[in-house]
């Protein structure tokens, strides 16, 4: 896979987004800028205002979505106010005006909103599967659960990480991190940059874990296996 220089990765954040849903690829990403510069990661939001997310972390967005700014890919966090998401038809819109080469990704139960949209239909797809207290009592439903009943043309996967081409969706929270080194695959940086990267965030045993941890769908682009020999790139190289 041919890397792509200046990839952009945009967050959008709602109310009550789940922290580490967003935390842990923009983190990747920082991470990954030591070594290409090029690498860009930024947050947008619905408007320009701050928001106001899980456990009161109030962030500042770079853009709303009426700026419509440049990206390679899209992520949407999982967390209690992605229920109104669901329903954001601003929100809705924005994603479908999107070109088709950007990818659409999600962290937990942010795949509900693609769900809701309609488009996981035919494609496998993952969310979180360890429920919370209320989840787990007989009011709730495990969000993985939920996901097949919003999305009951979706095939729903325990995969840490599904990628089904243009629609790439990860488990809950803490595999946010492997949803980040993945797009970095996506972005076509070979398998030494993104164990470089996990190596700089002391996140070599969970790399190594979690590395085989992928479904692929059919006919999604093949990113570089993780069994492979590892070779670093040109930029780590010189970096």
């Amino acid at each position: 896979m041919l890397r792509k220089p200046g990839f952009r990765l945009g967050v959008y954040l709602f109310r009550d987004a789940e922290i580490a849903d967003y935390a842990g690829p923009c983190g990747v990403f920082a991470a990954a800028q030591r070594f290409d510069p090029e690498l860009q990661v930024f947050i947008l939001a619905e408007g320009a205002r701050p928001v106001s997310t899980r456990a009161g972390l109030t962030v500042q967005p770079a853009y709303a979505l009426a700026e419509n700014p440049a990206m390679d890919a899209l992520l949407l966090p999982g967390g209690p106010g992605v229920r109104q998401e669901m329903h954001n038809r601003r929100l809705h819109d924005y994603i479908r005006s999107l070109p088709e080469d950007c990818l659409l990704a999600s962290v937990g139960t942010g795949s509900w909103v693609y769900g809701r949209m309609g488009l996981l239909d035919g494609l496998p797809a993952t969310n979180r599967k360890e429920p919370d207290r209320y989840e787990a009592s007989h009011l709730g439903k495990t969000p993985i659960d939920r996901l097949a009943e919003l999305a009951p043309g979706c095939r729903v996967s325990h995969a840490r990480v599904v990628d089904a081409g243009r629609l790439v969706t990860a488990g809950g929270m803490s595999a946010g991190v492997e949803l980040g080194l993945h797009l970095l695959r996506r972005a076509g940086y070979d398998e030494g940059f993104v164990r470089e990267v996990a190596r700089v965030m002391e996140y070599q045993r969970g790399y190594d874990s979690y590395a085989h941890d992928i479904e692929y769908a059919a006919g999604a682009p093949a990113a570089q296996s993780a069994s492979q020999p590892v070779s670093l790139s040109p930029l780590l190289k010189s970096a």
